[in-house]
């Protein structure tokens, strides 16, 4: 015959060849089980991520803590400790943040806010577990102050800058100089500012002593783009 010496054809069940069928199948298989590993390492590396992010913001949160506490030594205040929640303007303030604490942990209007670095602000408003604190740099706010070392007397006021608070003495011939530190002046039964808190340093001066007007720029202690934990002062030392 023609066809004597010819190799047989495979049938479907020859081990020696591999059916097409049966090949893209275990190739498919192949691709959903790499696929599917892929997945879980993403997976898996973005839980990594995410507990680092939360073990850095752990980290932020303990060392503003700890610097909350220096300065609350320091001063000898007794605070009751808060986080900021929300950050955005409340009633007529265009700076102002929420914290976690409000009536039922103490908190009470007219309050000073502080952190590890000085003066925040001052509480205007309170719910059962919150409250709105309007920050130092609104530019409805001032406080009184002093110049630390001199003990000469002005006003702060904010300018709706984060980054920037005027300063005006009360004498015209009071001396002001760039590097001069400023703390609270105080309120009258410590609210809403507590007295020797620190405000800020002065970075640029306007006008000369004994000129009409004379108005140095602070740069805040606080930076107030960066509030994580906060305190706020619920008895302010007996003496400044």
């Amino acid at each position: 015959s023609s066809c004597r010496g010819s190799r047989p054809a495979a049938s479907a069940m020859d081990p020696g060849r591999t059916s097409p069928i049966t090949g893209a199948s275990g190739w498919w298989s192949d691709m959903r089980d790499q696929a599917a590993q892929i997945e879980q390492l993403r997976a898996e590396n973005s839980s990594l991520r995410g507990d680092l992010v939360e073990a850095q913001a752990d980290r932020v949160r303990a060392d503003a803590l700890d610097a909350l506490l220096r300065v609350s030594k320091v001063g000898q205040y007794r605070f009751v400790p808060a986080e900021v929640i929300g950050v955005g303007p409340a009633q007529d303030f265009t700076q102002a943040v929420t914290i976690d604490a409000g009536r039922t942990d103490g908190i009470e209007n007219d309050m000073t806010v502080i952190n590890g670095d000085g003066l925040v602000g001052h509480v205007v408003k309170t719910a059962a577990g919150s409250a709105t604190v309007v920050l130092l740099t609104d530019a409805s706010a001032s406080v009184g102050a002093r110049v630390a070392g001199s003990g000469e007397i002005g006003v702060v006021t904010g300018t709706g800058d984060p980054r920037a608070l005027g300063f005006e003495l009360l004498d015209p011939m009071a001396d002001v100089k760039v590097g001069d530190a400023l703390v609270t002046f105080g309120s009258k039964a410590g609210r809403p500012y507590a007295p020797g808190l620190p405000i800020g340093r002065v970075v640029s001066v306007s006008g000369s002593a004994g000129g009409l007007t004379r108005v140095a720029t602070v740069e805040p202690f606080a930076d107030m783009s960066r509030l994580s934990i906060v305190g706020v002062v619920t008895r302010p030392p007996r003496t400044d």
